[in-house]
């Protein structure tokens, strides 16, 4: 027979919370939704696998083209058309999912944040924060697979078509996969200085005099114009990065005797996309960063308590 003692004790180790991290609720929320993230991931993949392979079609078409091929330059349509409707689909799944998943994750933020005895600025401004979970989910992993597949796809295929294109490429994911940590850093830095501010947000909105509410909204507009000042310093790098291999492209290329019209589209668009996809790197970096702070200070996991309750009833 347990003691009281005994479940006073099991009840004070359950209500004791664990640490929670960014890691930790991402986990959560895949945990409690595996069919639902499955179905809606499943086809991003589809999508992006279509993404890396229509350059390389639309360089037969092209060819095709100029030899009066009309059949073989016409199937691009057909992977043009298979690449939207699956688009199509992934967006009207997409909004179904992620918005039952924000509507239940919600509540347990709410009374974890209770029971926990925070101010209602708090809550209010962490209920609100847990939504960049969702998000996460919704919006920036699939902006994150779309960027590494075609980052590492563009640069297989330029090193097959083009092998020295392929290999420049490389050499630039690596100089900005080591640069990236650091960057990432500094940008957590800076959200768990926004963050902290937007807590106490509603109660300076209601109760403080003029100069400190200016004072207030003078910080949060330094700290984003930091934000926004180190990704339009990226953004510069990786455009930097982008005009040196065009130029190393457009030099090899036109060192070849003989190049076709397809060739030359193939590479040309590998190259885009490869670029275009690395200029993604500090948005998600700095999501990232803002996840790993948020983390600190939500807890999306049922309040312990509230279980241990329900197991005595």
């Amino acid at each position: 027979m347990t003691t009281p003692t005994t479940s006073a004790a099991s009840c004070n180790e359950q209500a004791t919370p664990l640490p929670h991290s960014a890691g930790r609720s991402l986990g959560a929320i895949a945990r409690a939704n595996p069919l639902k993230l499955a179905g809606t991931f499943s086809l991003v993949a589809l999508e992006n696998i279509l993404l890396v392979v229509y350059p390389l079609f639309a360089g037969f078409a092209i060819d095709a083209i100029v030899k009066g091929l009309w059949w073989q330059a016409s199937s691009y349509a057909l992977i043009v058309l298979l690449f939207w409707l699956i688009g199509a689909l992934r967006r009207a799944i997409d909004t179904r999912t992620f918005t039952h998943i924000y509507a239940a994750l919600a509540v347990p933020v709410i009374l974890t944040q209770r029971q926990q005895q925070e101010g209602q600025s708090t809550i209010v401004a962490r209920v609100t924060l847990a939504r960049e979970f969702v998000d996460f989910f919704e919006k920036h992993i699939p902006i994150l697979a779309t960027s590494l597949i075609s980052i590492v796809g563009a640069a297989v295929m330029l090193m097959v078509i083009e092998f020295w294109v392929g290999i420049a490429c490389m050499g630039v994911l690596l100089l900005f996969g080591l640069l990236l940590p650091g960057f990432s850093r500094k940008n957590q830095l800076l959200h768990e200085r926004l963050n902290d501010r937007l807590e106490h947000e509603v109660k300076l909105v209601t109760h403080a005099e003029q100069i400190r509410l200016a004072r207030h909204y003078r910080i949060l507009a330094r700290i984003r114009i930091r934000v926004s000042d180190r990704e339009a310093l990226a953004f510069l790098a990786v455009g930097v990065s982008a005009a040196l291999l065009f130029l190393l492209a457009i030099t090899m290329l036109m060192a070849q005797p003989q190049v076709s019209a397809g060739h030359v589209y193939a590479v040309m668009t590998y190259l885009w996309n490869f670029v275009s996809s690395l200029d993604e790197g500090p948005g998600l970096a700095d999501q990232l960063a803002r996840l790993r702070d948020i983390g600190r200070r939500v807890n999306t996991t049922q309040p312990a308590t509230a279980t241990a309750t329900e197991s005595v009833i």
